[in-house]
């Protein structure tokens, strides 16, 4: 027992005259290894741009609400018309009426 720890201390099973097969499954567990940890920076990656990305839509949503309450507030008519009363134009104190033109050919 001793000495089979002793000697997988030392890499005998590196260096003797059938350690190419050991060599060979080494080899493949540490490619299996550097696979793993690129996919697992893949994944982080794809986290934290999935984050940003989230933030980044509620950001603009927030923008669109906001412009949207903008537009909103200078529709009104109580807006349109201080800003008309600013620039010398009032409100028409008569209603406008609806002009009828016949054609010649409903006659």
């Amino acid at each position: 027992m001793k000495k089979n720890i002793y000697s997988i201390l030392r890499g005998k099973f590196l260096i003797s005259d059938d350690s190419f097969k050991n060599w060979r499954i080494i080899i493949f567990i540490s490619f299996l290894a550097v696979i793993m940890i690129a996919s697992s920076h893949s994944a982080d990656n794809k986290v934290h741009e999935i984050a940003r990305l989230t933030n980044e839509v509620k950001e603009l949503r927030s923008a669109f609400v906001d412009g949207r309450s903008k537009l909103m507030r200078l529709k009104m008519e109580s807006t349109i018309t201080n800003k008309m009363a600013e620039k010398g134009i009032k409100i028409s104190e008569n209603p406008p009426t609806k002009i009828k033109v016949k054609s010649a050919k409903e006659d």
